[in-house]
């Protein structure tokens, strides 16, 4: 009988990734820039804050795939739905969600000052 001994290091390491600070500043001014762009949104309902709160609990059970967020307008919060970026797609989605809550309202985007 032979038996046969294996001797095995493993090395270990260490990485370090130098990024330059401007990527994050770029990142950054990007998720800005989106955030503030001019969607199409559904407005699903408004009231208190805590009013807000009930119904965006409500929609994001009923439309889990799309993005839901309360937005205070003086003098109400208001909670919206999705970010479309065509008229056509946004009015898909409307259509379905007015099935749901028929006080729905189709908001256009803001027009551009530019």
């Amino acid at each position: 009988m032979a038996f046969v001994l294996f001797s095995v290091q493993a090395q270990k390491g260490q990485i370090n990734i130098e990024q330059d600070h401007k990527i994050s500043e770029l990142l950054d001014a990007y998720k800005s820039m989106n955030e503030n762009a001019d969607y199409y949104k559904i407005q699903v309902g408004f009231g208190s804050f805590d009013h807000a709160q009930r119904i965006k609990s409500e929609v994001e059970i009923d439309f889990p795939d799309m993005p839901s967020k309360i937005d205070f307008d003086s003098p109400t919060y208001r909670v919206r739905l999705g970010q479309f970026k065509n008229r056509l797609e946004a009015e898909r989605k409307y259509n379905e969600v007015r099935l749901k809550y028929p006080d729905a309202m189709l908001l256009k985007p803001k027009k551009s000052t530019k």
